[in-house]
């Protein structure tokens, strides 16, 4: 697997109920603790694309879309059911205490995979994470407040309008590949569809129990944010590493809510300090 656009692509594929899942694993014959990547919204696995190989010169790393993103397919998205195909991938992949590492609704899966579902995790690194009330956006409030309205708005003023929200994850700019790589997954009417099904799936009814749980974390855990977070503002970060017993916390500066966009030798940096 090599970091073009034109050739990123997760290589198999794993059967589920919550959908066929896009999965990978790079560095397999690596001696370290393997990782677990789980990327957030409105992304795919490309958003680890710098992370994942310089991880997997030390370590085995498992890569996965989520249900619906990327080159997965399912039913209905939503947090619980990506908890519960990321519970089952650990299993699948044999892996008895792995490290999880989720983004944004990313890390409320792995948490909820792991307080909820069960996954085994030696472990945690939560990045810019969704998970305390609200992290749902103004603008997906409005969304979801006006489906139909946006399911029969015109193809290319969607476009114009999720481009918009796209160019706000991050505190510089994407570069025209990496745009390409999150929007074309929602092009055209299909593709449209895709967005709004997601969104239509996000519900904080998947997180309450999850926050309710943090203190019973007892694993290492690190909360890693972007500086310049616009999404969901830094100061969640002190919160939710407040909520954690024993978390350590670290602000990744010139970062906005996609740091791997932004920063990834930053975060890189961070992996590889508290990865054991």
């Amino acid at each position: 697997m090599t970091t073009d656009l034109a050739t990123w692509a997760l290589r198999d594929r794993v059967a589920l109920p919550t959908g066929t899942i896009a999965v990978d694993v790079l560095g397999a014959d690596r001696p370290g603790a393997p990782v677990v990547l789980t990327h957030g919204t409105p992304s795919w696995s490309y958003l680890w694309r710098h992370v994942a190989p310089a991880l997997a010169r030390e370590r085995p790393v498992h890569l996965w879309d989520l249900p619906t993103y990327g080159d997965s397919t399912g039913d209905r998205p939503s947090v619980d059911g990506h908890a519960r195909t990321l519970a089952a991938l650990v299993e699948h992949w044999g892996l008895d205490a792995p490290v999880l590492v989720g983004h944004d609704i990313g890390a409320a899966t792995t948490l909820r995979a792991h307080l909820v579902h069960g996954a085994p995790a030696s472990a945690l690194v939560l990045a810019d994470a969704a998970v305390l009330s609200p992290w749902l956006t103004g603008a997906t409030q409005h969304v979801q407040a006006h489906l139909p309205t946006y399911r029969e708005m015109p193809s290319h003023l969607f476009t114009a309008m999720i481009t918009a929200h796209v160019r706000t994850t991050v505190a510089g700019a994407l570069s025209d590949e990496a745009e390409r790589a999150y929007l074309d997954r929602y092009a055209g009417p299909d593709g449209q569809q895709r967005y709004l099904d997601q969104v239509a799936g996000f519900s904080e009814d998947d997180t309450r129990d999850v926050v309710a749980r943090l203190g019973a974390i007892a694993v290492p855990t690190d909360v890693v944010w972007g500086a310049e977070d616009t999404w969901i503002a830094p100061a969640a970060a002190a919160t939710l590493g407040d909520a954690i017993p024993g978390a350590r916390r670290h602000l990744v500066a010139g970062a906005g809510h996609f740091l791997t966009e932004d920063a990834q030798e930053a975060f890189l940096a961070v992996l590889e300090e508290v990865l054991p």
